[in-house]
C-alpha cells in the first residue's frame, strides 16, 4: 500500500485551467532505493511498479492523461505534438494539443516548464548541464510559435550550488558561449568549482527575451525525504516536472 502522494504545485500566474508541477518520491509503490513513486524505467526498478506509480501520478495529480514520456539523453531536441504515448527520445517537449502533457524526469537536472501568455502552447525541458550548455533551452523557446517575451516560465526543484560541483570543463564549456556565466560558478576549497543551475538557465532564458521566470530555490540534493537524487545516491528513482492544458 503506497502512502499518499505529494507533488509541487507551480508557482507561477500561468493562464486560467493551466496544471502544473513536479512530483515528489512520496506516494508510490517502489521499493528500496527506488522508494517510492519512482517513474523512471530506465534506473533498473521493477517495471511493474513504474507503470503503476506512473498511473499513481496521473491520477493523483489530477491528470487527463499520462504523459508522453521522453527517453532522454541530455540532448537539445525537441518534440513537438506528438501523437499517442510512446517513447520519444528528446529532452524537451512542446504541444499546442489539449489533450497534451508535457512532462520531463528528473533526479538533479533541472526541470523547466514554459506555458504561452494565452495558455495555447505548453511545454517542458530536461535541463542538466550538457543539455543546458548545449541550447536545449533555446531549442524549447524556438519551439513556440508565441514569442519569448509572451512566455512564462517556472524552475522546479533540482541540485542548488552549494552541491553541485563541476570540473573545469564544465565552466569553460558555459563561459565559451557568454562570458556572464562566470558569474553561476563559485570555486571550492578543492579547486573545482559550484555551479549553479538555475542561475544558468535564467541567463540563457534572458538572452532568449525571456522574462517572466518563476520557482528556484528547491534542492533535490539536500532533501533525501523529498527527493530523489543522483549525486547523493547514485542509482534512484525519478521525479516528473508536468504541465498540462485545461481539458487535459
Amino acid at each position: 500500500m503506497s502512502d499518499a502522494l505529494e507533488w509541487i504545485e507551480a508557482d507561477w500566474p500561468a493562464p486560467s485551467g493551466i496544471l502544473a508541477g513536479c512530483t515528489t518520491r512520496i506516494g508510490g509503490v517502489s521499493q528500496d532505493e527506488f522508494a517510492a513513486l519512482n517513474l523512471g524505467l530506465h534506473v533498473g526498478d521493477d517495471p511493474t511498479h513504474v507503470a503503476d506509480n506512473r498511473r499513481l501520478m496521473t491520477l493523483g495529480c489530477g491528470l487527463a492523461n499520462e504523459p508522453a514520456w521522453l527517453d532522454q539523453v541530455h540532448g537539445t531536441h525537441v518534440v513537438v505534438d506528438p501523437g499517442p504515448v510512446q517513447s520519444l527520445e528528446a529532452d524537451a517537449i512542446v504541444s499546442t494539443r489539449s489533450d497534451a502533457v508535457c512532462a520531463i524526469m528528473v533526479a538533479d537536472c533541472l526541470p523547466v516548464l514554459f506555458v504561452s501568455e494565452n495558455g495555447e502552447e505548453v511545454g517542458a525541458a530536461h535541463a542538466g548541464w550538457r543539455g543546458l550548455c548545449n541550447g536545449v533551452l533555446e531549442a524549447t523557446v524556438e519551439a513556440f510559435e508565441a514569442s519569448a517575451e509572451n512566455l512564462l516560465v517556472w524552475l522546479g526543484p533540482a541540485i542548488s550550488q552549494e552541491h553541485f560541483e563541476v570540473g573545469d570543463e564544465v565552466r569553460d564549456a558555459f563561459i565559451d558561449h557568454d562570458r556572464i556565466a562566470a558569474q553561476c560558478f563559485t570555486q571550492n576549497l578543492q579547486g573545482g568549482w559550484q555551479a549553479d543551475l538555475c542561475s544558468l538557465a535564467e541567463q540563457r532564458l534572458h538572452g532568449m527575451g525571456v522574462q517572466q521566470i518563476y520557482g528556484g530555490g528547491l534542492c533535490t540534493f539536500s532533501d533525501p525525504q523529498r527527493f530523489f537524487s543522483y549525486r547523493r545516491n547514485g542509482q534512484c528513482g525519478r521525479m516528473a516536472a508536468f504541465v498540462a492544458r485545461a481539458s487535459a
